[in-house]
């Protein structure tokens, strides 16, 4: 078990590595980014999908699903030129040489990559003008006591067909109770499932043009009168 996983209590990411340097989950059977470009696929999914950086002003809230390799937060912290805040909550960590390879993909990021790297095992660390913020474990668990609301989310767990419990009714409800008035959100995934759970918790959802080969992703807003309670940490 790598040091991070054994100090938070976690499981080990359990990964395999393709020739081209992309890890895969043997737990899940999944790629922990698209085949067809990691980076491009982040900025069209989660940055385009949220209309970012257009939006992005101080204080501006991100909360993600699924850390993995924190390549969405680089990719974030690449275009914030203001302060902001993200709040990423993972199962599974990957130990610092786990990181350092899956970063050797992206060039452009070397010194990014270098500042999470640095901060990484603690719970918040600073990557350009993001104020990264990490919890660890089950997000069935963690998610529901977080004092949080986000303005974007990006929901980035494995595929839903093999980690149908990221994807569920409940968690989508969850996301719903944690967002600021007309927060946003964007995935890959464009799975019935995960549409109808979105729009039951709340969210206008949309599906939009998807990354590479796959057709359709899927993005969309809370409704006005679907905001969740007010909490008491606004990050």
């Amino acid at each position: 078990m790598s040091d991070l996983a054994e100090q938070t209590g976690c499981g080990q990411p359990q990964l395999e590595w393709r020739p081209d340097g992309v890890p895969v989950s043997t737990r899940f059977d999944d790629p922990y980014f698209s085949l067809a470009g990691g980076l491009a696929e982040a900025r069209h999914v989660f940055l385009a999908g949220n209309d970012l950086p257009a939006r992005l002003r101080p204080g501006f809230r991100v909360a993600e699903l699924g850390f993995g390799t924190g390549l969405n937060a680089l990719a974030l912290a690449a275009v914030a030129q203001v302060p902001v805040a993200m709040t990423s909550f993972e199962a599974y960590p990957m130990a610092l040489d786990e990181l350092a390879r899956a970063h050797a993909a992206f060039p452009e990021l070397t010194d990014l990559a270098a500042q999470l790297r640095a901060g990484w095992g603690r719970l918040r660390m600073q990557v350009g003008h993001v104020d990264l913020r990490l919890v660890w474990g089950d997000v069935r668990q963690t998610l529901p006591g977080w004092q949080g609301r986000a303005d974007a989310w990006f929901l980035d767990g494995f595929a839903p067909a093999r980690n149908p419990e990221m994807w569920s009714a409940p968690l989508m409800r969850q996301i719903a109770c944690h967002s600021a008035a007309h927060a946003s959100f964007a995935t890959y995934t464009a799975a019935g499932d995960v549409r109808r759970a979105l729009q039951a918790a709340g969210f206008a959802v949309e599906r939009r043009p998807g990354f590479g080969r796959k057709r359709h992703m899927t993005a969309g807003r809370l409704r006005a009168d679907a905001t969740g309670p007010a909490t008491a940490d606004p990050r």
